[in-house]
C-alpha cells in the first residue's frame, strides 16, 4: 500500500506596494493563481511608526510595501478576503501591537471568531537593532511589547503566531550559519525568559509551541540544509532543557522561509532563476526540517520592484516542486547520511559556543553591540572573499561576459510604484482625520498613554484606538512619548580591522591626499529617509575606515537636513548617501539643495543603492558625482573613485 504524501507547505509571495487597493488587488490575483497564504509587506512609515505625510516620510509611501496608516486602510487592504479563511504573514516588528490591533478590528468587521484567526506577526524587534533597522524604541520597552502580544494571543488568539523569531536579515547582514543559530536562538529564549513571568504556568508550553521562525536559505546548499537540520534539534534541546517542555507537539521548530536576497545579482539577472530553486530545495528536501511555509523573491529583485508575472513564476516553481514531483512521498532522504551529520553536529557545537557567550553577557537584549559588531565583521569577510575570487559568484567575478539578456531589454523588466500612490494616500489620510470623532480618538490615545506608563498590556488599548480611528503616526508617537526614541550600534568601530589585503595602494594615496589637504580626508555616510538596509553603508564606512580615511557615520534613518548639518560640522571633503527604499530621488534632491544652500556645494555627493540606470543618469545630471548599485561589488576601486573625486576639487585653505 503506497504511503499518503505529505501535504505541501504554505505558498506564499511576498508583496504590498503604492496603496492598500492596489495590494489587494494584487493579492486576489494571486490567491486565483495558487497561492494559500498572505504574506503583507509594509511600507517604511508603516513598519516606523509614521504617518504618511510626516517629514521623514517623504519618497517612502508605498515603496518597499503597503501603507496602513488607519482602520480604513486595512479595511481596503483586505476587501474580499475572509480573514477567518486565511493565514496570514505580516513582515511587521515595531509596530507590531498596533498593526495586529489593526487586523483584529478589520476581522470583528467582517464578523470573523478571533479566536479562529491564523497567522503571524513578525514582532522580532530584537533583530531589527542589528540587521534591519526599522525599530522605534529601546530594547527593554521593546521587548516588553513583544511579550504584551505574545500574553494578548494567549488569551484571545490560540491558533495565531505571536513572534516569528526572524534570521532572514541576520543572514542578510552577514551572518555565519553559526552567528544565524545563535543569535536567533538567543532572541527567542530572551522572549521566552520575559513571557513566563505574562501567563499562567499551565499556558506557558502552549506559548513555546506558537513561537516560529523565519530563516534565510542561501546558496550553499548543503550548509544550508544542514543548517535547518541544527535549527530543529537546538530548539527541541533549547524547550526540554532550558524551559522543561515535555509535550513533543510544543518543541516542533515550526518555520517559514524566503530564500536569500542577497545573492541575487544585478548581471546576468536571469541566473537569479536557478539561485531560487536550488535555495528553496536546501527548505523542502529534508522531512524532518522542512519550512512550513516558503516565498521565494522573483529573478529580478536586484534590479527594482517585480511585477506580477515575476511572482507567478517564483510560485510556479513551488507547485512544480509540490505537485510535479514525488518528493512529498518519502521519508527524509538525509538521516543516517555521516556527511549530513558531521556537519550538522559542527553547526550545533559551534552555535552552542556562541549561545553560551551571550548567555554570559547576559543575554540577547544585552549583548546588542556585540552581536552588530560581529556581523559587521563577518559581513566584511565575505565581500572579502568576493572581491578577492576566493568566493565565485557567476557572472559577477568570474564568466562576466555574457549575452544580453532578452528578459531585461525594453521597458518594463521591472515594475514601477505609482508616482501618484503617495500624494493619494497622504489626501485620503486627511480625509480621514477630518471625517472621525476626534474626541473619541483623543481618549482611546490617553487610554494607550496610561496602559504604556503602567505597565498594562499594550494590546486592548491598541485595539480600541484602531477602532476609534487612530492612526499609524499617533499611536507611534505615544509609544515614542513613552519608551524614549533609540540609536542602534552601527558596528563600525573607529579602530581599524587588521585588514590589508590589497589596501597598500589605497592606504598611500589616501595619505598623500590627506597631507595635501592639511588634515585627514574626511568622509561622511549617510542614511536619510526610512530606510534601515544599513549593511551596504556599513561595509562603505568600515572599508573607508581601514583605508585611513576619518568615517563619520551615525547610522539611519536621518533627514537630509541632519546629514547636511553633520557635514559643515565635520567639514567633510565628500558626503555619501545609501539608499535602497527606491526613494533615491526626491532625497537625493533635497540633500544636494541643502548642500548648495549651506554653501558645500563644492563637496562631493556620492550615492549608492538598487538604481535603475534611467535614474542614475538623472541624479547625476542633478549634480551626483557617482552613483553606485549591487553590481559594484569592488569596494576598494570605490575608496579609489572617492580619492579621485577629492582629489579634483580645489582645496580650500584650512
Amino acid at each position: 500500500m503506497t504511503a499518503p504524501k505529505d501535504a505541501p507547505w504554505l505558498f506564499r509571495t511576498y508583496a504590498g506596494h503604492s496603496t492598500a487597493k492596489a495590494s489587494n488587488a494584487l493579492y486576489r490575483t494571486n490567491l486565483a493563481k495558487g497561492q494559500t497564504g498572505l504574506s503583507v509587506a509594509f511600507d517604511l512609515p508603516t513598519q516606523t511608526g509614521y504617518d504618511s505625510d510626516h517629514e521623514l516620510a517623504r519618497g517612502e509611501v508605498g515603496k518597499v510595501g503597503v501603507p496602513v496608516a488607519h482602520l480604513g486602510d486595512m479595511r481596503a487592504l483586505f476587501d474580499a478576503i475572509p480573514l477567518d479563511q486565511m493565514n496570514t504573514s505580516m513582515t511587521i516588528n515595531a509596530t507590531a501591537p498596533w498593526l495586529l490591533a489593526l487586523y483584529i478590528a478589520v476581522a470583528e468587521e467582517q464578523g470573523a471568531d478571533i479566536a479562529a484567526l491564523q497567522g503571524t506577526v513578525q514582532n522580532d524587534i530584537i533583530k531589527e537593532y542589528l540587521s534591519r533597522g526599522t525599530y522605534i524604541c529601546p530594547p527593554a520597552p521593546s521587548l516588553r511589547m513583544i511579550t504584551d502580544i505574545a500574553a494578548y494571543t494567549a488569551e484571545h488568539l490560540p491558533k495565531w503566531n505571536p513572534m516569528n523569531v526572524c534570521s532572514y536579515h541576520l543572514q542578510e547582514a552577514g551572518a555565519t550559519p553559526e552567528q544565524e543559530l545563535a543569535f536567533a536562538l538567543a532572541t527567542a529564549c530572551a522572549v521566552l525568559d520575559d513571557l513566563k513571568a505574562k501567563v499562567a504556568p499551565q499556558d506557558f508550553p502552549a506559548m513555546v509551541g506558537r513561537i516560529s521562525f523565519f530563516v534565510n536559505a542561501g546558496i550553499r546548499f548543503v550548509t544550508e540544509l544542514c543548517k535547518m537540520r541544527a535549527f530543529t534539534d537546538l530548539w527541541d534541546e533549547i524547550c526540554e532543557h532550558r524551559y522543561g517542555i515535555t509535550d513533543p507537539k510544543y518543541r516542533r521548530f515550526r518555520y517559514g522561509v524566503q530564500v536569500n536576497s542577497l545573492g541575487l545579482t544585478e548581471q546576468q539577472p536571469e541566473n537569479n532563476v536557478y539561485r531560487i530553486l536550488i535555495e528553496m530545495l536546501a527548505v523542502t528536501l529534508s522531512k524532518n526540517a522542512r519550512a512550513r511555509a516558503v516565498q521565494l523573491p522573483a529573478w529580478n529583485e536586484a534590479l527594482g520592484l517585480p511585477r506580477p508575472w515575476d511572482q507567478q513564476w517564483s510560485l510556479r516553481m513551488q507547485q512544480i516542486l509540490a505537485y510535479e514531483t514525488d518528493l512529498l512521498e518519502y521519508d527524509d532522504l538525509f538521516d543516517g547520511n555521516p556527511a549530513i551529520e558531521r556537519k550538522v553536529n559542527a553547526l550545533q557545537d559551534g552555535a552552542r559556543e556562541e549561545l553560551a557567550r551571550i548567555d554570559a553577557m547576559g543575554g540577547a537584549v544585552a549583548c546588542i553591540d556585540y552581536m552588530k559588531t560581529r556581523l559587521v565583521e563577518a559581513n566584511s569577510d565575505r565581500l572579502s572573499r568576493i572581491e578577492s575570487r576566493e568566493t565565485t559568484v557567476v557572472g559577477v567575478n568570474r564568466w562576466t561576459e555574457a549575452a544580453p539578456s532578452p528578459l531585461t531589454t525594453g521597458d518594463g523588466a521591472v515594475m514601477a510604484a505609482d508616482p501618484q500612490a503617495e500624494a493619494d494616500q497622504i489626501a485620503r489620510l486627511t480625509a480621514w482625520r477630518a471625517t472621525r470623532d476626534a474626541a473619541a480618538v483623543a481618549k482611546a490615545l490617553d487610554s494607550l498613554r496610561q496602559a504604556a506608563a503602567t505597565g498594562t498590556n499594550i494590546m486592548p488599548a491598541s485595539v480600541a484606538a484602531a477602532k476609534a480611528g487612530a492612526t499609524t503616526g499617533e499611536w507611534g508617537a505615544v509609544i515614542r512619548t513613552a519608551f524614549g526614541q533609540y540609536r542602534a550600534p552601527t558596528g563600525v568601530s573607529q579602530s581599524p580591522s587588521n585588514r590589508t589585503e590589497g589596501l597598500e595602494p589605497i592606504r598611500d594615496a589616501v595619505s598623500a591626499l590627506s597631507a595635501k589637504l592639511g588634515r585627514p580626508l574626511t568622509f561622511l555616510m549617510g542614511k536619510p529617509g526610512l530606510d534601515g538596509h544599513s549593511n551596504g553603508a556599513e561595509q562603505i564606512a568600515a572599508r573607508a575606515r581601514d583605508c585611513g580615511m576619518e568615517i563619520h557615520y551615525e547610522g539611519i534613518r536621518l533627514t537630509p537636513s541632519e546629514i547636511v548639518s553633520a557635514a559643515a560640522e565635520k567639514r567633510a571633503h565628500v558626503v555619501g548617501l545609501s539608499i535602497l527604499s527606491g526613494s533615491h530621488l526626491p532625497l537625493v534632491t533635497e540633500t544636494l539643495d541643502r548642500l548648495r544652500a549651506a554653501g558645500l556645494g563644492d563637496v562631493p555627493l556620492v550615492v549608492g543603492g538598487i538604481i535603475p540606470e534611467e535614474d542614475a543618469t538623472r541624479l547625476r545630471a542633478l549634480g551626483v558625482a557617482a552613483v553606485y548599485t549591487p553590481k559594484d561589488f569592488e569596494l576598494n576601486r570605490i575608496m579609489l573613485d572617492i580619492v579621485t573625486l577629492v582629489d579634483s576639487q580645489p582645496i580650500a585653505a584650512e
